[in-house]
């Protein structure tokens, strides 16, 4: 069979690879496949394809030297290039939309691409983060109507989730251990054996891509809820009048006590999975209740984090209307690049609706990018700030280049100084979650 002819390719170093999407997930697969096999990274920005060329990732998750080493990679935009593929994985994003809704647009114009360069044999796998069932219901009868052909006849499909964590140099792609799964048990022997060929840690082979598709959603959901529980519990005990981060701390000292600590969710993966989930919870008629409400939870905790700023503002005699305030941090995670669905954004948003005037520094973050997603405006050089004393300044990211920040020199005496992520020595602060 022509799955079995996929295994012995990958034996002999003979399969040639497509990756459709250059992002944080597909750029680093991209990457390690053509070091190995004859590659061909496609993606839809021209730009992106520019730089890439010229060894430079935006993202941060691959080096010069990575790009370099890969030299068996090609960039293009052209369909064309993938038509000779023997397997094309798709890792484009899957947002959810301004209701929460899960958002397929991305992943059906990349089905769409893909079914252009279709041919017996090729074997299709979908890295993208969706609900179980997806890969099959949504995505097969597009690829099937572009191409023509027949799905688990003329082609294959398989589904590999991704589990990169942007801007995390310890967990990259080749230290993990990947699901793997396949639409026949031919499938998914190739399938695992591609991946197999190029981790370190190996592979987790799932007995079907509803299976492997369930699993990715739940990683996430899990890690939401956790977070959702230290969250609540920060406004509980903020009430109570203790410090969250002591009392954690304290039960942490137990041998199975989960450490998670309070903050903003966003992300391309955790703020983002759950609508997933209880997308296709709610089709099938059952209406999740715990999932939904650690989501509320999270969703809500930049306008949260706004209000406790403005009210210890007032009652350290600040006047709120015109006050000035300096974020640090606006990406959606520590030492990362990376905007997408980031919470920070919410607490500019908050504290604007109570009259602040909000300055936003992130060493990170493209300002570019950061003014075409938001509409607001960031600056990369802390020299740009005001060089004046801000009534408020809000810790929201922990980068590491903020460990040293000269506090002093831009707060008054009587400044409030929040910080969410408890990342700063508590002597230097008088606020925090």
């Amino acid at each position: 069979m022509k799955e079995m002819q996929h295994t012995e390719k990958i034996r002999n170093c003979t399969m040639k690879v497509g990756v459709v999407g250059l992002g944080y997930v597909g750029l680093p697969l991209a990457v390690e496949f053509g070091k190995k096999y004859d590659t061909v990274g496609f993606d839809v920005k021209k730009n992106r394809l520019e730089m890439l060329r010229k060894g430079i990732d935006v993202t941060l998750e691959t080096s010069s030297e990575d790009l370099k080493a890969s030299s068996h990679l090609t960039f293009s935009d052209e369909v064309d290039a993938l038509r000779d593929r023997d397997i094309i994985i798709v890792a484009v994003p899957t947002p959810v939309d301004r209701y929460n809704r899960p958002d397929l647009t991305p992943l059906y114009r990349a089905s769409e691409t893909v079914g252009k360069a279709l041919r017996k044999g090729m074997i299709v796998v979908y890295e993208s983060t969706v609900y179980p069932g997806c890969t099959e219901e949504d995505c097969v009868p597009v690829l099937e109507k572009v191409s023509g052909l027949k799905f688990n006849v003329d082609f294959f499909c398989g589904y590999s989730p991704e589990r990169i964590n942007p801007g995390d140099k310890e967990h990259t792609l080749l230290k993990i251990k990947k699901i793997t799964s396949g639409s026949t048990p031919e499938t998914a022997d190739a399938v695992d054996a591609l991946y197999g060929s190029i981790l370190q840690n190996g592979t987790h082979k799932a007995s079907s891509m509803k299976v492997a598709e369930a699993a990715k959603v739940i990683e996430n959901s899990q890690r939401d809820l956790n977070i959702a529980f230290v969250n609540e519990l920060a406004k509980i005990f903020h009430l109570i009048g203790i410090d969250t981060n002591e009392v954690l701390e304290a039960a942490g000292t137990k041998w199975n006590f989960l450490k998670f600590k309070p903050g903003l969710v966003g992300g391309h993966c955790i703020g983002v999975d759950p609508y997933y989930l209880t997308h296709k919870a709610q089709a099938l008629g059952y209406l999740p209740e715990v999932i939904l409400a650690g989501r509320r939870i999270n969703d809500g905790m930049g306008k949260y984090v706004a209000e406790r700023v403005v009210k210890q503002m007032i009652r350290q005699g600040h006047k709120i209307l015109g006050a000035e305030v300096l974020q640090l941090g606006i990406t959606f995670k520590e030492n990362c690049p990376d905007i997408r669905n980031s919470h920070a954004v919410d607490v500019v948003r908050g504290l604007e609706e109570f009259g602040c005037k909000v300055d936003i520094y992130d060493p990170w973050a493209n300002p570019e990018e950061i003014a075409k997603e938001y509409g607001l405006t960031s600056v990369q050089n802390m020299e740009k700030l005001k060089d004046h004393g801000y009534d408020a300044i809000v810790l929201t990211v922990a980068h590491r280049e903020f460990m040293g920040f000269d506090l002093a020199r831009w707060s008054k005496p009587d400044s409030v100084i929040f910080d969410i992520k408890g990342f700063l020595p508590k002597d230097q602060v008088n606020g925090r979650l």
